[in-house]
């Protein structure tokens, strides 16, 4: 598998893990088991051709064709039927996987408008993190003079971690840009700006 997210966990990431939580075997360090990335269709809009508008960007998005999800019951109020398709799904693994998450965290995310980081408060209890995409537009695959409209999903990255703390360790090591993680880069630039300023008006 030469994908270079899936390398640098190999080589940088496995050896950080058990300096910082005491593995004693690398089989005991966390790992991304798979990424399942999800979305419904508004009700609203016409459904038919909503999905199929839906499975297109997810399958450019993802380079896997997607499964169609289905209502489990009939909800009356929301003129829902039982077994009706509701959206579209895409689960990810081994080499595919590491490449999405790769363009995800390297090329889509900071390319949202005014990014200060994902929200540190997604974890599920049980290791694994789950992020939500307003539009599709934030990645490259995506011809924007082509969307026909705003399609939200879900990302929802299932860890090996028995923890939420694991889990933020290793998705951090991986290059997740949590907020935090924000917060303290922006501190430390203008802490370092003002060192700056100050320097040059003493000098």
């Amino acid at each position: 598998m030469a994908v270079e997210l899936y390398q640098f966990y190999k080589d940088r990431v496995i050896p950080a893990m058990k300096e910082k939580h005491g593995y004693k075997n690398v089989n005991q360090v966390p790992k991304v088991e798979k990424v399942v990335v999800n979305s419904c269709v508004n009700a609203s809009t016409d459904v038919k051709q909503g999905l199929e508008d839906t499975k297109t960007e997810l399958g450019l998005i993802t380079g896997q064709k997607p499964a169609e999800t289905r209502s489990k019951k009939s909800i009356a109020n929301f003129k829902l039927r039982q077994h009706q398709p509701i959206g579209a799904k895409v689960t990810l693994r081994g080499a595919k996987m590491y490449e999405f998450l790769e363009r995800l965290i390297k090329t889509a995310l900071p390319r949202i408008r005014d990014f200060r980081g994902v929200s540190t408060r997604a974890f599920d209890g049980n290791g694994n993190y789950t992020l939500g995409v307003p539009d599709q537009s934030i990645f490259p695959e995506v011809e924007l003079d082509k969307i026909k409209r705003n399609i939200g999903f879900d990302v929802t990255i299932v860890t090996t971690a028995k923890t939420n703390e694991e889990a933020k360790s290793l998705l951090s090591e991986l290059g997740m840009p949590f907020s935090d993680k924000a917060r303290l880069a922006k501190k430390k630039a203008d802490e370092a700006a003002a060192a700056a300023a100050a320097a040059a008006a003493q000098a």
